[in-house]
């Protein structure tokens, strides 16, 4: 069955935008100030979403809510450019203003961004509002009707007689379906060029002037499906508010620390690796883990201690909140006195041995034992300034608790014929006990693994012999200052979820 014109116009839009943001993408990776027009709008959305929306997301997608977001930005615009193809049809100029419109919105969004020059954002848009309007107006020449009268039903492309026409278009359209693909990949391997992978291996750390304690015997269980002691970096989890990792030269990166101090100053990534530097085993936590939730890992962090930063710029009085600032403008802030406390805070540069992976903040972050996440871990630093608490991080306006000390959990990891094993945690206090009930029958204590640090997890386990049939299974942990987690089950929000960890398993 032969396609209408005004079909065939919405196919010319979409496949019009397809190649405007394709174009864009090229024209941003072929410059070291552009930024993709897509991910500068996706980060524009974030900021705007409503808190208990971004939680249900976070909550319903965990570390794919990010490509979901990309995956909606791009179907919205298919669906625009199918309007601006129908208006184009009628009105080419219309049409075509649509995409520049389009591409404008991307370029405002661009710029928006503190990391991202001018030049790149204007010559992405630029260049892919142009080509998506030549695109337009190449696919629209093969529809055209030539004899329609006014008020007559648009005329369908013939099969025979008129039909080169058609088959133009079709070729038109696959070209435009080759250029779009082609620009886009092209894009994403030119920018993948700006990665600082390479840069990465060319680092060599320092030998830290406190090393971390060896690996007591018994700290690993070796039982199967158990989470590991230490997290790979490839499998740390990652949770922030950047759709597209920032790519951060080290030669080029410097730290500021600033604020309500007596002696600002700024070190390069050079400087920082030439102080004293610290290794510490400290689990990191985020606040949006649900009970039993993945969003929780454990590595091995060196860096320089935050505490001699700070004293080195002799904080004032007043400046009672460290607030760290990342390059793309997130913040994350948390009191002065707990970086001061003797706790293993520092701004981190190596994970698990080797340096930062870029997701994970290269080429540096902040790591503070005991605090979650969205308080304190700010990825890709930039800044470090001393604030009175009457200025908040990125989450305390959006409906989160300002202080976010990490709660005594526990997880089944393993449950099996033999065996349930998981971990727990409670950093900065650690770890002394944890209890396993089956089908409500009195709580039974579990065997822990050799403690390797008070802000690390530990690993457990409870041999069993289940009989056939349904089970229920819970666990809990006290924590080293006697506190047992609460079974009062609670919402992330806003200070992290509490509750105990149950499964329900079938042994046949």
């Amino acid at each position: 069955m032969p396609l209408s014109r005004s079909r065939l116009a919405v196919m010319a839009g979409v496949l019009a935008v397809g190649v405007m943001l394709g174009v864009a993408e090229l024209a941003a990776g072929a410059v070291s100030s552009g930024r993709s027009l897509v991910v500068a709008v996706g980060d524009i959305v974030i900021d705007l979403t409503p808190d208990r929306l971004e939680r249900a997301v976070i909550s319903a997608l965990g570390t794919n809510d990010k490509p979901f977001l990309i995956a909606c930005i791009l179907v919205g615009s298919a669906l625009l450019g199918a309007a601006v193809g129908a208006l184009a049809r009628r009105r080419f100029a219309a049409g075509a203003a649509g995409l520049v419109a389009m591409a404008g919105v991307g370029v405002a969004a661009s710029l928006a961004d503190p990391q991202t020059g001018v030049t790149g954002p204007l010559l992405a848009g630029a260049s892919g509002a142009a080509s998506g309007v030549a695109t337009l107006r190449a696919l629209l020449g093969p529809i055209r009707p030539q004899n329609a009268t006014a008020g007559s039903a648009p005329p369908r492309v013939p099969t025979t007689g008129g039909g080169a026409d058609r088959r133009r278009f079709l070729g038109l359209a696959a070209a435009a379906v080759v250029v779009a693909g082609t620009a886009g990949y092209g894009g994403r391997l030119l920018a993948a060029r700006r990665r600082i992978e390479e840069i990465r291996r060319t680092i060599r750390l320092p030998r830290p002037a406190r090393r971390a304690p060896a690996v007591p015997a018994g700290a690993e269980l070796g039982v199967p499906g158990i989470t590991p002691l230490y997290v790979p970096n490839d499998r740390f989890y990652r949770i922030d508010t950047a759709i597209v990792v920032p790519q951060v030269d080290p030669a080029k990166w410097t730290l500021q620390v600033k604020g309500m101090v007596g002696r600002p100053f700024t070190l390069t990534y050079e400087e920082l690796l030439a102080l004293p530097h610290l290794e510490a085993d400290v689990t990191l936590s985020c606040v949006s883990n649900e009970v039993g939730g993945d969003l929780i890992g454990n590595a091995r962090w060196q860096g320089v201690p935050l505490a001699d930063l700070l004293e080195r710029a002799r904080p004032r009085p007043e400046g009672k909140q460290v607030l760290g600032r990342s390059v793309d403008g997130f913040t994350a802030g948390f009191p002065t006195s707990v970086a001061l406390d003797g706790r293993n805070a520092m701004v981190a540069v190596a994970m698990n041995g080797e340096p930062l992976p870029a997701a994970h903040g290269c080429p540096a972050r902040i790591v503070v034992p005991g605090l979650y996440g969205y308080v304190s871990a700010t990825k890709w630093l930039s800044e470090i300034e001393l604030t009175g608490f009457d200025v908040a991080g990125y989450w305390i306006p959006r409906g989160w608790a300002r202080d976010g000390p990490i709660k005594t959990q526990s997880r089944i990891d393993v449950v099996s014929r033999r065996v349930i094993a998981g971990v727990a945690w409670a950093p900065t206090r650690g770890i002394e006990r944890v209890e396993v009930r089956v089908n409500e029958r009195p709580w039974r204590d579990a065997t822990l693994a050799a403690e390797l640090s008070e802000d690390c997890w530990r690993q457990w386990f409870l041999p069993w012999d289940p009989p056939r049939g349904e089970h229920v299974i819970a666990v809990r942990a006290t924590d080293g200052t006697g506190a047992t987690q609460t079974a009062e089950r609670t919402d992330v929000a806003p200070s992290g979820a509490t509750g105990h960890h149950t499964v329900r398993v079938e042994i046949s």
